[in-house]
């Protein structure tokens, strides 16, 4: 068992193996969840809304803009 001692400011240093465990670093932000009397810690994970469209495009790599807008209004006379 992990314990923690609170300040008389309320705050609380968050031990090293819990921490590690968890991936928090220091800046990041955590949340509590309140379940059936008992509080959950968890670090908060924030997504880019556009991260799912990272690495997407990677068939296109090396390939000029000016092509590919060409490619697309369809009029690719390069062939």
């Amino acid at each position: 068992m992990i314990t923690a001692r609170v300040t008389s400011k309320g705050q609380v240093t968050i031990p090293k193996a819990v921490r590690e465990s968890l991936g928090i670093h220091a800046g990041e932000d955590i949340r509590f969840e309140e379940r059936e009397g008992l509080f959950v810690v968890k670090k908060v994970v924030t997504e880019s809304p556009f991260d799912k469209w990272a690495g997407k495009l990677k068939h296109l790599k090396g390939r000029r803009s000016d092509d590919l807008v060409r490619e697309a209004r369809g009029h690719d006379h390069s062939r």
